[in-house]
């Protein structure tokens, strides 16, 4: 029996979405896109879907249903879901709901640099940043989760931002160079 792939945003979004129905890669896109998934997921290429689907075929957690030929269309593979698929898609679900697990977006990674800039520098990044902040709110509807956290990285944003410009949060990198030597 071939070994399960680790588990991924992706993938799960994969199952769930053939544990409603069997799909085809561009219904799959499509419907990722539809229900508001690519907010959480990343579709952009759509070679990593097909990847994903690789992998889950490869793996025996969906299977090909049919291939269907329409003169106005490419050939299309409809996949559905398996009963490992499905028991699988299940245990991911729990375990991606049940376990934090350290992530790793840009924003935190970012961060952890930012003593690259000036901090009147980084107060004007970081501003730019509020307003997107602000704007992707506004734009948020039906997700209480996101705009939850959206919110509070907005805050902390504009608090970061008060506090450099006030002076309260400042080095140099003379400051800098010293810490690094050990001084």
């Amino acid at each position: 029996m071939p070994t399960a792939p680790r588990s991924s945003p992706l993938a799960l979004t994969v199952l769930a979405l053939l544990h409603y129905q069997p799909l085809h890669p561009y219904g799959i896109q499509r419907l990722i896109k539809q229900w508001g998934k690519d907010q959480v997921v990343n579709v952009e290429q759509r070679t990593s879907l097909y990847r994903t689907i690789e992998r889950l075929l490869a793996a025996g957690l969906i299977a090909v249903r049919e291939t269907g030929r329409d003169p106005r269309y490419p050939e299309r593979t409809v996949y559905e879901l398996t009963g490992a698929g499905r028991q699988t898609a299940r245990r991911w679900l729990e375990e991606m709901l049940a376990e934090p697990r350290q992530e790793y977006p840009e924003f935190p990674a970012a961060l952890s640099h930012v003593l690259m800039l000036e901090p009147a520098e980084l107060a004007e990044v970081l501003d730019k940043r509020a307003q997107r902040l602000t704007g992707a709110l506004a734009a948020l509807d039906a997700n209480e989760y996101q705009r939850a956290v959206l919110a509070a990285e907005a805050r902390w944003v504009a608090g970061i931002v008060d506090e450099l410009r006030s002076g309260q949060l400042t080095w140099s990198r003379e400051e800098l160079l010293a810490f690094a030597a050990g001084e």
